[in-house]
């Protein structure tokens, strides 16, 4: 692991803060793909300027789109996309797409792949190179599309495409990701027979973002049938031009809204949709149970935190895991989390690493089956690992702010999807209730 390690501000004094939060990267690599098959030019307004947005754009300019800024109503430029070409061939010697460590570059662009002449490999950060992607290449291959590696379900592999792919019935077991679904629901509509896509496994983690994919799909004209459980059909049909603001990314909220109740202060977020098919939303259920006050007025989501933090009992947290985790780890209570054993193949192994790094603060955190049991334990200073993973690296941000002297390991990771976050971390420590 790195040595850049960040003193991660404390606060002895209540917050009082207000925070804008960026785009949402859910949101903005979606919209990214379908307008790079849309049936003209898309733009998106306001969109996430992150590392995993700037890797999305980077695949899809070598695939033949063409994506350009244009002066914005806001801080951020706005994205102005033509699609690819419908007669557009892969140069010799293949297109290379470099995912990073992004979870919707690896998962998203080989379908997208399968659409464009020619080969397109897949490759990324060492992290990449273990997170699960055998349901991907299970689908295309079922499609029809020459895959050349990825036998062991991991990158590199290189999609050989032609241009178009028959669709029909395909089946994978999306047990690890919701992202798998996602992936090939959003180029569905451009295969000839469009495709009923069957989940074969139990259940599906963080069925959230499916609905957040399927609402996308049907707002750009493309017809979804997900009446039957772990069924998704597709018909086939084009994808409607669009031209979008994006919602700022509530699951990024979570680190600043977790901030209230870690100083027994105040956080405002402005601009917080009143209807969303975002996960983050779920932060104003979650927040309560630990004892926050949380109220949406005028479009202002407002939490205060209690006299103390309660543990809790909760499922199903997806990506906002670490956050939580990290609010149980400063409660005065038991808490268990569960529902969130995919968390195991995200960025990195986010239940080992949460449980090593909160007990090596001095907490008493142990691993389920499926989840988290998080003890009260007196915290104490040290170094909090990133693993190079966003989230828990805000984790880490979260305890510093309730424990005087703690280090994150490698803040800069948070550019994945947020790459101010640090300064705007300060901006809201330094809005305190006695400034």
């Amino acid at each position: 692991m790195t040595t850049a390690l960040w003193p991660a501000p404390f606060s002895a004094t209540p917050l009082d803060a207000t925070v804008t939060i960026p785009a949402s990267k859910s949101l903005t690599n979606r919209y990214l793909v379908l307008a790079a098959i849309a049936d003209g030019e898309s733009r998106l307004r306001a969109p996430l300027q992150s590392r995993d947005s700037d890797l999305m754009i980077g695949a899809l300019r070598a695939m033949g789109a063409t994506i350009t800024e244009v002066p914005g109503s806001g801080e951020v430029p706005d994205l102005v996309v033509t699609p690819i070409p419908a007669d557009f061939t892969a140069p010799e010697g293949g297109i290379a797409v470099d995912c990073g460590l992004a979870g919707t570059v690896m998962r998203f662009v080989p379908p997208l792949a399968s659409l464009v002449n020619g080969s397109v490999k897949f490759d990324g950060d060492p992290g990449a190179l273990v997170r699960p992607m055998a349901p991907i290449v299970a689908g295309l291959e079922g499609l029809g599309v020459p895959v050349d590696g990825g036998e062991n379900g991991f990158l590199p592999f290189t999609v050989q495409g032609s241009g178009a792919v028959a669709g029909g019935h395909v089946k994978i077991d999306a047990g690890s990701s919701s992202q798998f679904i996602s992936a090939l629901l959003l180029v569905a509509a451009r295969f000839i027979e469009g495709l009923h896509l069957e989940h074969t496994g139990d259940s599906v983690p963080s069925v959230d973002h499916i609905s957040m994919t399927v609402e996308i799909l049907r707002s750009v004209g493309v017809v979804v049938d997900d009446s039957t459980p772990k069924h998704w059909i597709v018909s086939p049909g084009t994808v409607a031009a669009f031209d979008v603001v994006l919602e700022q990314d509530l699951s990024n909220a979570g680190p600043f809204l977790a901030a209230a109740l870690a100083t027994r202060g105040t956080v405002r977020i402005p601009n917080w949709p009143t209807n969303t098919t975002q996960v983050g939303d779920k932060w104003r259920e979650i927040l309560p149970q630990f004892g926050a006050t949380v109220s949406l007025d005028a479009g202002t989501l407002v939490v205060t935190g209690g006299e103390e933090i309660r543990g809790v009992d909760l499922a199903d947290t997806s990506e906002l895991a670490p956050s939580v985790a990290a609010l149980c780890a400063l409660a005065s209570t038991p808490s268990r989390l569960s529902g969130i054993a995919h968390l195991r193949g995200h960025e990195t192994d986010r239940l080992a690493a949460l449980v090593a790094e909160i007990n090596a603060l001095g907490g008493d955190a142990e691993e389920t089956e499926d989840g988290l049991i998080i003890n009260p334990a007196p915290l104490h200073a040290g170094v909090f690992h990133s693993y190079h993973d966003h989230r828990m690296a805000t984790a880490g941000a979260i305890i510093g702010l309730a424990v005087s002297g703690v280090e994150v390991e490698n803040i800069a990771t948070t550019s994945k999807t947020m790459p101010n976050f640090p300064a705007m971390w300060a901006t809201m420590v330094s809005q305190t209730a006695g400034a």
